[in-house]
Formats: structure tokens, sequence, C-alpha cells
């Protein structure tokens, strides 16, 4: 939230502009630069509009909470009103979501979707968008998770006529979805004041503000009811538009012959797996021929294992890219390749037959075994040489091919507590985005923590896995592996510093000595006390991360030095070039950063990187409680 005020007081504001350079000032101190020109001319041009119907309600003590963010993401809602409900007198709120829309009309395949001049995709419906920041409150504010007709949701489109936006009301409304034109001004009048009476809401915006912050639903934990079942995700604004318009083009080619690629991008944590599982599940419910595909071997087996306990054949809907070699061309209605960065240039290996050694580009074999093949991918996570799953690598295929690439770029951070700050921090640090490393600012997002020992990085992570959150310890690729284990043995302490040693996850596919295996070392309670490494970190997430900064990356004056010596990756070969050899040692150290919810926990094994560390990151000792 960037500022709360009284109906009242903030219109006051608004007449003299305070508002808006407060606001400004706000925003500035939260995500550390300042808010586009575009979102500056929507508070001038929507917050007054909101205000003076407010006014106009007699609701002058309502409280306002301004840019309320979402508990464990990054998205925002325009405004929040707190107050008392009128006929129950129990605490009320109303979510606004303000649009200076004049004219838009549904997208022809999917009213959910909408489309306006000047815009190259579709966006969400405003009644959709704002019932899902209601239903996502619901799930994740204590304030309202017992107390769910507390909330309410209402799209103002305060420069509308009836006319210019009478499509959107196609889409069903709903107490927590409603949607008003400036000619049912009156209307949206008479709904705020059945929501909320003309007294102060001051206590009822103290009650939501100190709600107990749910504990993010993991992605694993819910897998296997998302797919048998129903939908357990609360998909938000372009999370819903990437859903929809694969589903939109699975309509077009299930009505016809029709195929094309859909292409989703994003950085961690925007969401991209909680997609894919919603669309797995809706269209396994549906009776479509759908497969879940990706690069990591991790990640397959704990979905696998997780989401087809009961069933085997919800196991076998998760496969890796190599799978598809001798597909069927079009054999499926929908492939969802998830982690599409990890795609390879071919899938042929020294094990593949000869009559099956084609010389086919990996990412042809997945575009051809499918009428819409759907890719979600974060290029900045490519760790491994040969990974070649880029957006321009796909669009390029496609086009070869004839076929409409269709595109919708994530932007919102549900991953690392939803702390764009935390994100942008790790980018610069690393060097992955111009302007060097910048001091760490706390956000009360995300807890960021830089220790002087292994022991220490070990010791706090115990001491959060007792007050109840999970915990993992992860490294850079730089001690060697062992791979072979002697039966009655314990695993090898490979990854030593100093007096402190600690085995490596589990190598392969059964556990031992009871470690979990590999794949559900980021799972399994148990894979705490091993020490993970990026292909078995990638694509999970736990709520604190321990990260050991090896000597393959250090810091040297005014920069980062990859050492190529210090890396024991057998991946790595002495063909591949110092520049990709650095650009993936630098994402090998973003996946790891970016794996914890709540906090995440550095070391480094070389003095002079501490030592910069250290300038960067204040000590703080502060560790939220875990939610109830």
């Amino acid at each position: 939230m960037l500022l709360r005020e009284t109906v009242f007081a903030a219109r006051e504001q608004a007449f003299s502009k305070d508002l808006f350079h407060r606001l400004t000032d706000r925003f500035i101190h939260q995500h550390g630069y300042r808010p586009s020109p575009s979102e500056a001319r929507s508070w001038e041009a929507s917050l007054p509009a909101l205000l003076d119907v407010l006014l106009e309600a007699e609701l002058d003590d309502v409280h306002v909470l301004f840019e309320y963010q979402l508990p464990l993401t990054s998205k925002r809602a325009d405004v929040v009103l707190a107050g008392t409900h009128p006929r129950t007198g129990e605490p009320s709120y109303v979510v606004v979501e303000l649009k200076q829309w004049t004219n838009v009309e549904p997208d022809e395949d999917d009213p959910l979707l909408c489309r306006m001049n000047g815009y190259s995709h579709p966006v969400l419906n405003p009644i959709e968008q704002v019932r899902g920041y209601c239903d996502y409150l619901v799930y994740f504010n204590g304030a309202l998770s017992f107390n769910p007709d507390r909330i309410a949701g209402a799209a103002y489109l305060h420069n509308a006529t009836e006319f210019g936006v009478s499509g959107l009301y196609e889409v069903e409304q709903s107490e927590r979805g409603r949607l008003f034109s400036e000619e049912r001004r009156g209307l949206f009048v008479e709904f705020l004041k059945s929501r909320l009476a003309p007294v102060s809401g001051a206590t009822a915006a103290d009650e939501l503000l100190a709600g107990k912050i749910g504990p993010s639903k993991q992605l694993m934990a819910v897998a296997a009811r998302e797919v048998r079942e129903r939908e357990e995700f609360v998909l938000l604004d372009e999370q819903r538009v990437a859903y929809e318009m694969v589903m939109r083009a699975v309509r077009r080619a299930a009505h016809g012959d029709h195929k094309e690629v859909v292409l989703v991008t994003g950085g961690p944590g925007t969401g991209k797996s909680v997609i894919a599982l919603s669309l797995l599940g809706e269209l396994y419910r549906q009776g479509r021929t759908a497969l879940h595909a990706t690069g990591s071997a991790s990640f397959t087996k704990t979905m696998r294992k997780v989401a087809g306990t009961r069933k085997r054949e919800v196991q076998e809907l998760f496969k890796y890219f190599n799978s598809f070699m001798t597909a069927e061309r079009n054999g499926l209605d929908v492939l969802i390749c998830d982690e599409a960065h990890r795609i390879r240039r071919t899938s042929e290996n020294r094990y593949t037959r000869a009559e099956q050694r084609t010389g086919k580009a990996q990412i042809e074999e997945l575009i051809d075994a499918a009428r819409v093949p759907v890719f979600l991918l974060d290029e900045h996570q490519v760790v491994r040489p040969g990974e070649e799953g880029s957006p321009q690598r796909i669009r390029d295929a496609a086009a070869a091919r004839n076929l409409a690439c269709r595109e919708i770029s994530l932007d919102s951070q549900f991953r690392c507590g939803g702390s764009d700050a935390y994100l942008r921090w790790v980018v610069q640090l690393l060097g992955l985005e111009p302007g060097g490393p910048i001091p760490w600012e706390p956000d009360d997002r995300m807890r960021l923590h830089v220790v002087d020992s292994p022991q220490e990085l070990e010791d706090f992570l115990r001491e959060r896995r007792a007050e109840g959150y999970g915990a993992r310890m992860s490294a850079g690729y730089c001690w060697k592996w062992t791979t072979r284990y002697e039966p009655g043995e314990e695993l090898p302490a490979d990854v030593a510093i100093g007096n402190w040693a600690r085995p490596w996850n589990v190598y392969g596919d059964r556990g031992f000595a009871g470690a979990p295996p590999a794949a559900l070392w980021a799972t399994d309670p148990a894979g705490f006390g091993q020490v993970g490494c990026v292909y078995t970190a990638q694509g999970f997430e736990y709520d604190w991360s321990g990260v050991i900064l090896g000597p393959d990356l250090v810091w040297r004056g005014d920069r980062w030095v990859a050492d190529r010596t210090a890396s024991k990756d057998p991946v790595f070969k002495r063909s591949t070039p110092d520049e990709q050899m650095d650009q993936l040692i630098r994402n090998t150290y973003k996946v790891l950063l970016t794996r914890g919810m709540i906090g995440t926990v550095i070391y480094s094994t070389d003095a002079e990187t501490r030592e910069k560390l250290r300038e960067l990151v204040a000590s703080t000792t502060t560790v939220p409680t875990p939610a109830s």
C-alpha cells in the first residue's frame, strides 16, 4: 500500500496536487524507481473521479487504501475502500479498479478478454480482473478468510459511455465483480452506499492491514487437486489473459484445421508453472489430449509423484522435451512446454537409435507434436550450454511453418514475497541488467541476510525450520559430486568449506541414507541438510533459501569475475566460450537467489565478495512470524 487516507482528506489533497506528490514519493521509496508517466497520469485522472463519487455518496470518513499490494505478489489493486457495512455493522471492503478507457470491445473469441486501440494484445475484462483481486484477498488475508462476504469489487470506467463499453457486460457480474461506466454513476453511488456506511472506516482498515497473511499455495502441495479435480489457483490479470489465450486457441483448433503457437514469457515467480497446471487441469477435465513437458527431471518426477499419486494416467501427463522424437504430427490438442528455456538443440543423444536420428531440432519436434504448442519460459534461466529456448528461436520456428505466434509477457511477481525490489536487486547485483549493484533497502516483503560462514547460514535456516518454515541450502557447482554410494555408508560430504562439510543432494532416482532422491530434494522435508545445485532447485520454491556463492563467481575491485577453473559442472566443456560460461554462471546464481518466498541468506566462500555483499546489505535480524 502506498498511502492511507480518509475520503475527505484525500480529496482535499487531490485539489492541491499533494496527493499525487505523496503517492510518487512513496512509490519511489518502496520500489526504488519513479512510477511510469502513464501510471502517474492515471492517478491524476482517475483518483479525483472516484473521490468525487465517494463524496457524493456521503462516505467522507471511509478509509481509502491507495495502490494496495496483494499479499505475496507484486500485483496492486488501485484502491481498497475500508468501512462498516450499513446493515450488519461488520467491517466491509470494496476493491475498486479504475480505468480511463472510453471505447473497448470484447475479444471476438472470448468475452473474458477485451481489445482496445493501441494495445497489441488482449487484456482481461475489468469485471473479471477485480473479481480475481477479491478472490485472491479471500485466499490470503486472514481478515477475510473466514469472512468472505465482507469484500466486494467494482470496476469504474469514469470516461466511458454505455455505448463505448457495452460489450464488456457479456461477462456475468457478481458482488465481487461489477462494472460501472460514467453513465451509471448513480448506480455506482448506490452500490457503494449498500456496502459502506457513512461512518469512520479506521477500525476496518486496521483489521485488514493487520490480517495474517496466509502462506503461498506451494505449487506442489496443490498440484494433485489442480490436475484431478478443480481450480486451486487464482490467476490474476496477465496470468488469466495467458490462460484464456491458450483456451481460445484450443477452441479454434477444435472447430477447424487450425494450428498456432502461444508464447508466455516472464521472470522467476511470475506464475508460469501455475498457468501450466491450471491449463493442464482444465484440458484434462474437458477430455482434451494434452501433455505437460519440461527439460527438468526434478520437476517432471515431482509432478508425477504429487499429481499422479492415485491415478496412473495422471502421471503419464508429465513428459520430457525429448519424448516427442517420433510423435505423430498434431497428435495432441495441446502440448504445454514449461521451463521452455531448457529446450535443447536436439533430442538425440548417444543412446538414440539410428532410425530416430533425423537431425530435427527439438523445438521443431515440440511444435509439430500438437495443434496448440504452448511455451512458457524465462530466457535468463538458461544455465547449461546447449539450452536454446528463447523467444526469438520460438518465433522463428513458428514462422518457418507459417504459424501465428501469440505472445503474452508476465510482469507481476509472485515469488520472493512478491518483491519487485528484491528481483531488481538480484539482477543488478549479478550484472544481468545495467546499473550495477545497488544497496538493499528492506521492503517488508523479502528478508535478506549476509552471513560470514556456512555454519552460520545452516544454523539460521535450522532456526527458521524450528519456527515452522521450509528451508533449503543450495550452492554453485564448485565441488565434485560423488555419484556412487556404498550401501550402509552416509552420503559423502562433498561440499567442504573449511571445517564445514555437507553432502550434495542425492545423485539419481533413489533415496539414500534417509535423504530423498534428487527429484524430490526441493519438496521432501528430508532434503534439508543436503546442498542442492541449480538443476535440482530450478523450478521450485521454499520459504527460506540459503545460497552459497562459490569461487566460480567473485567480486574483484568494481566487477564480478567468473572463474571457469573453479566450476566442477561436467556440462561445461573446454569448447564452451568464456563469454557464454560467464553468462551461464550468473544465470545460475540468479536462479538460486530467487527460490525463497520469505527470505534469502547468502554466504560467499570469498572474503572480498563477502565484504562487497556486506556493503550492499545492512545487517537485519527481524524474522516474520509464520502465518497460521
